[in-house]
């Protein structure tokens, strides 16, 4: 029977009580209280804290959501659920699955764009001056702007076969498939060393077999996180749903709570 519905208060859990139950240390409790990831203690007549089970959900959930989104993202998913209905709570837990999922469909998307592009270049072809793209053509045909493609030249990454004598970039094959590896990865959230790795891995005899390990081991990673997300599914559904049983109000705890002078 949850505390909610037992109709009684129950004892207050002591701030080593709680680091007991969730791995936490006391001080990373307090830390965690301090930065709102959990909701604040109540507090005996003498100021001492006096935690409930939904502080130990609480914990349970951050350290789940820590590993799905990172510990950012899941201080500030924690700190606005208690202020937010039922409804608005679980529609932002929905949110992360939704952006887990986003993320591991742009990881098979350019897994499946890289395969395409490399055995693009597996037949030997005559490059014909038809074949070059302005910085305009090849930034709007990647959805990127040219400032991007200017960016990516001052890192090394892609190239311009040519410059004319007015400095308009051109852009042939080898530059084409070059850019449109680089805007794969960047899609899929692939920092700029990441993607030099990566790139410079092509040049390599296993440059394919290299650039798969790579975009498969993100796919792991992001299926460990979604994991991650499913195992802290309980906590998070016993935080929004959390109601304050009936007793006296936080700060009137009486000296007989069970709360010791070290929890202060």
């Amino acid at each position: 029977m949850s505390e909610a519905s037992s109709g009684a208060r129950p004892v207050p859990l002591r701030t080593a009580d709680v680091a007991r139950a969730s791995g936490y240390s006391v001080q990373q409790v307090r830390d965690l209280e301090r930065l709102g990831v959990i909701p604040p203690a109540a507090r005996s007549a003498n100021g001492y804290r006096a935690y409930a089970s939904v502080h130990v959900h609480a914990l349970e959930a951050y350290r789940g959501l820590a590993s799905a989104v990172g510990p950012v993202t899941a201080r500030e998913v924690l700190s606005r659920l208690r202020n937010r209905t039922l409804a608005e709570a679980a529609s932002a837990i929905s949110e992360l699955h939704v952006r887990l999922a986003r993320e591991r469909e742009e990881a098979l998307r350019a897994q499946q764009a890289l395969r395409a592009i490399q055995g693009e270049a597996v037949t030997p072809e005559i490059e014909l001056d038809g074949d070059a793209m302005t910085i305009t053509q090849l930034a709007g045909a990647l959805d990127v702007r040219p400032s991007t493609l200017r960016f990516w030249e001052e890192e090394g990454l892609v190239v311009p076969e040519r410059v004319t004598s007015l400095r308009a970039r051109r852009y042939g094959l080898p530059a084409i498939r070059a850019a449109r590896i680089v805007a794969a990865l960047r899609n899929t959230g692939h920092g700029i060393p990441a993607v030099r790795e990566i790139v410079d891995s092509l040049h390599r005899l296993d440059g394919r077999e290299e650039t798969q390990r790579v975009l498969s081991e993100r796919l792991d990673r992001i299926a460990a996180r979604t994991v991650a997300l499913l195992r802290a599914g309980a906590d998070l559904a016993a935080v929004i749903t959390y109601r304050e049983p009936p007793g006296p109000p936080r700060g009137e705890i009486g000296a007989g709570s069970g709360v010791s002078p070290g929890d202060a």
